[in-house]
């Protein structure tokens, strides 16, 4: 018990010092040291001081985030080199400010960790994996330093790390959530919001993105040059300015979008050289994508992408190909179009003529990016109009769906950050 009794009254101190104003707390790696390994240390509410290196399996609890651990500004807070260490309840702030070093809240370089339900801020980066594996990241709170966008850390670095889960979190004013060179992880339930990209992968395969909701960021999920992996159930909204995208896929294959609810974006999915080949198409079923300014943009004229059971609604445009390029290489089944024109005389909830998707003045804007500026304007609204009409120049057919869907019924996207993370 002495121990135990000794590290309280540290912590109490810490407290006092921290009532009365002191720039500086207790040394908390003296107090590190001392607990054996297996055993938990629980700190009192107060300031301590960083930075501390974790070399054997021990449990630090932070007193519901009452006990706060600073850095002063320089260097990474913790370095967590033993499996099997818990980090629970603190508040975690301070870091330095160097990209070359990554200057983290806590730096993983082992194993089968838990990191829950802490307040990491003020730090460049929050928590950074480095072959990092099966650990659970679950209910923190993370941002980083106060930088412009591109200055700023990520808020989860997970670099060659694989079998992790990241979960209930809420992750907000960070630049992004980086998965690179990493299998098998799962990131679900968390709430991302005013950062950059919500969740970006490179080079990853079997990876799952599923009921996470992402709010007002430039990117909500982007796979490049990624395999195997699914993206179910989220809600992205509001990804807007001039990279705003919902979902974008490049050099990506076998690849599953599902069930997601993609709305008020600059453009909801975009589609850049992929599948590639002999990979796997890309399934992309039973998505809302709504309200976007357009709704799938698709870069090549790569064939292999299934689109089936989506809904197609009130997008500014529904689907662009870029330069003088069509969808026809890829396969349209079953969604529901809110400008589809025509009849269900039978009532079997298809259309009885196919949906086709042609360009008339679209073309112009297409093949000219910058004319963009002008759309919505009476002039063009009106030349759209007559073009319509009366075609003074052939519409191009980017894609037919045979059996478009005859009336809207919702999806129920999941995505949601748990309590914890709120």
């Amino acid at each position: 018990m002495r121990p135990q009794i000794c590290r309280n009254l540290l912590g109490l101190a810490a407290a006092a010092l921290a009532w009365t104003g002191a720039a500086f707390g207790v040394p908390l790696q003296p107090l590190v040291d001392r607990t054996p390994a297996g055993g938990t240390l629980v700190l009192a509410p107060g300031r301590y001081e960083g930075p501390v290196r974790i070399t054997r399996p021990i449990a630090i609890d932070g007193s519901g985030r009452a006990a706060l651990v600073g850095n002063g500004g320089r260097g990474t807070v913790f370095t967590v080199e033993a499996d099997g260490v818990t980090l629970r309840d603190l508040t975690i702030a301070e870091s330095g400010a160097s990209h070359d070093q990554v200057d983290a809240g806590i730096l993983l370089l082992s194993s089968r960790n838990r990191i829950v339900g802490n307040l990491i801020r003020d730090t460049l980066f929050g928590i950074d994996l480095k072959a990092s594996h099966e650990n659970l990241i679950e209910g923190n709170r993370i941002s980083s330093k106060p930088f412009e966008l591109g200055l700023r850390g990520d808020a989860i670095r997970v670099w060659a790390s694989h079998r992790n889960r990241i979960r209930g979190n809420l992750i907000h004013d960070s630049r992004d959530l980086v998965v690179w060179y990493s299998n098998d992880n799962l990131i679900e339930d968390n709430l991302g919001r005013n950062n950059r990209y919500s969740v970006h992968f490179m080079y990853g395969i079997d990876n799952d993105v599923r009921s996470n909701e992402f709010r007002h960021n430039s990117v909500g999920i982007s796979l490049m040059y990624s395999r195997n992996t699914r993206v179910t159930g989220n809600r992205i909204i509001n990804s807007l300015g001039a990279a705003g995208t919902g979902i974008g896929l490049k050099q990506a294959s076998a690849i599953t979008v599902s069930g997601n609810r993609i709305v008020y974006c600059a453009i909801g999915i975009h589609v850049d050289q992929s599948p590639m080949a002999d990979e796997g198409g890309n399934r992309i079923e039973g998505n809302e994508i709504a309200y976007n300014m357009e709704g799938i943009v698709f870069h090549s004229e790569l064939e292999g992408n299934l689109l089936r059971g989506n809904r197609f609604l009130d997008n500014l445009r529904s689907v662009i190909v870029a330069g003088n390029g069509t969808a026809l290489g890829s396969r349209w089944e079953g969604n529901y179009w809110s400008d589809y024109v025509g009849f269900d005389r039978d009532r079997d909830g298809i259309g009885d003529s196919p949906y086709r998707r042609r360009l008339f003045l679209d073309q112009l804007w297409t093949a000219y990016p910058a004319v963009k500026f002008f759309y919505g304007s009476p002039v063009l609204t009106f030349l759209d109009y007559l073009a319509r009409l009366a075609p003074f120049s052939e519409p191009r057919l980017i894609l037919e769906d045979r059996r478009p869907l005859f009336r809207y019924t919702p999806i129920a996207a999941t995505g949601g950050a748990t309590p914890a993370a709120r």
